[in-house]
């Protein structure tokens, strides 16, 4: 199970994960619907790209620019976070939607916790698979924890003060 546009779904993608002695090359995608590693999909582009049920994942030490001439080949593209406490992957997201301007699902995978979840949401993540030691109906209630923000990410793009209209007293700002 996994959370996408705020409701636990389903999930019906298998993400792949290189074992030690695997190599990018020599790693055998399954049938259905695979989340790849991007050094996998870099490997086996010419035979991958055949398929319309490849998705593709970046560690948070690899850019998301090396994805721009294929971004709009994949319906999925994830983001690991190795650990709780490395941040690289909410500034990939914001690149992927932003700067590259990804349309597609953009997932959160690895020590995703729901402390995080909000934040994420807010560069761009639209599905999330939470750590399967944590109950997904409790990491579900972080994507609601504030109820407004302040700063501009990618979602929404105007700060607050831009986003309110405020009755002020008509003589503010003048000098007497």
């Amino acid at each position: 199970m996994i959370i996408k546009n705020k409701t636990i779904v389903a999930d019906d993608w298998t993400v792949l994960r290189l074992k030690e002695q695997d190599t990018a090359e020599s790693a055998i995608v399954a049938s259905g619907k695979v989340i790849v590693p991007l050094k996998v999909w870099q490997a086996q582009r010419e035979t991958l790209q055949q398929r319309k049920d490849i998705g593709v994942w970046l560690a948070s030490d690899e850019c998301p620019e090396d994805l721009k001439g294929d971004i709009h080949k994949f319906s999925v593209v994830a983001v690991d976070f190795p650990k709780f406490s490395d941040g690289r992957g909410y500034s990939i997201a914001y690149n992927l939607r932003a700067r590259l301007g990804y349309k597609g699902e953009l997932r959160a995978i690895g020590d995703v916790l729901r402390d995080q979840l909000f934040y994420m949401q807010r560069v761009g993540f639209d599905a999330f698979a939470p750590r399967p030691d944590r109950k997904i109906e409790d990491a579900i209630k972080g994507l609601s924890d504030f109820s407004e923000v302040y700063q501009t990410s990618f979602d929404p793009a105007l700060p607050l003060f831009r986003r309110t209209q405020r009755k002020g007293n008509s003589t503010a700002g003048t000098v007497q």
